[in-house]
Order: structure tokens, then sequence, then C-alpha cells
């Protein structure tokens, strides 16, 4: 098992931990933020952070890996060699998640959604609420990060590698706005 130390001394090693002012996937403001991005620049990174999630869900005999692109892309594809399964990715497509390239789910799939950082856990909802619209069984969620403390609830086994309390706030309420300091979007998403 990898120890939090270890966790973040990768993230701090590869840049992943930036400080700031940012705008979150899910509109809300933080003055930290995780960039798993950079740390699948090295597969070595890659390969020992997504295998040692994956083996959380090893017993679930999961058919499918689904992850939202494009965060969950990299973590999805490695955590779905580790147990042997499919992979598939999502795609928002005029704001809504699809299965797009031909991917299916077919009904009964037992089903994994991997995400890269959860905060609110928006962008992994809409990917449990499409695999089950498919007849897909959403049997876990995992996460490199749980910025959320352990707050979000999927309904379903919800596994991370590192659980951390980073307060974020509504863009009316940011006490960085106060300060002046300029906001920066460094996801995927575009701005809301």
């Amino acid at each position: 098992m990898i120890s939090r130390e270890k966790i973040l001394s990768i993230f701090e090693e590869s840049g992943g931990m930036l400080k700031g002012h940012f705008l979150l996937t899910s509109g809300r403001h933080s003055d930290q933020y995780m960039q798993c991005a950079k740390l699948f620049v090295n597969p070595a990174h890659s390969e020992k952070l997504c295998s040692e999630l994956a083996k959380k869900f090893r017993s679930l005999h999961i058919d499918v890996v689904a992850s939202p692109a494009i965060g969950g892309i990299i973590m999805g594809y490695v955590a779905a060699r580790y147990l042997k399964c499919k992979n598939v990715f999502t795609e928002r497509v005029n704001g809504k998640m699809e299965l797009r390239r031909g991917f299916a789910i077919p009904k009964g799939t037992k089903v994994l959604v991997t995400e890269d950082v959860v905060t609110t856990g928006g962008s992994v909802k809409e990917v449990i609420e499409l695999v089950r619209d498919l007849g897909g069984e959403v049997v876990g969620v995992g996460a490199i990060v749980d910025r959320s403390g352990g707050k979000v609830d999927f309904g379903v086994r919800f596994e991370s590698l590192i659980s951390m309390d980073i307060p974020s706030y509504e863009p009316d309420q940011c006490p960085i706005c106060e300060q002046g300091i300029p906001l920066i979007k460094p996801g995927s998403r575009g701005n809301k």
C-alpha cells in the first residue's frame, strides 16, 4: 500500500500541487489545485498510483472501467489494464456526458467509474447516470484525490488514494477574489 506521504511527494515532485486562485470544474474557487495530469507525464507514477487504486476494487470482478474525459482517461486505462477488463471514456457533448467512438456498455455490465480528482463529484455522477441509463451496474467509484474530505456520496463504494479537505468557495463568497488574485482555469472543462 502506498503511503499518504509518498502520494504527496509524487504530487510535489511532478509539480502537480498548485497554489493560487483556481476555477474548479465544479464552478467553485480554491487556493489549491491537484493537477493529476502532471503525475501522468511520468508513466511510472501513472502505473504506481492507478494500479494501487485498482487493487481496492479487484474483488468486484469489474467488466469495464469508465471515466470522464479528459482527466480520467489515462487513469481509467491503467486501472483497466491492472483489472484485466475493458476501458471506455465519456465525453461532454452539448453539456451532456455521452459515450462516443463506438463505445458501449452492455446491459448488466459491472462498471467501475474512475476520476482523477473529485471535489463535488459532478462529472462522476453524470457518468454514473449514463452507465445506469445504458443498463450497466456501477459497482464502485475510484479517484486519485478526494478533495471533499469524504463528504461526497455516490451511492456506491467510493475509494480514493488520498482524501484531503481542501476548501473551495462559491464565486460570490470567495475570499481569494476579494484579494484581487487573478483566477486561473487549469482543468479540462470550459469556464462556466
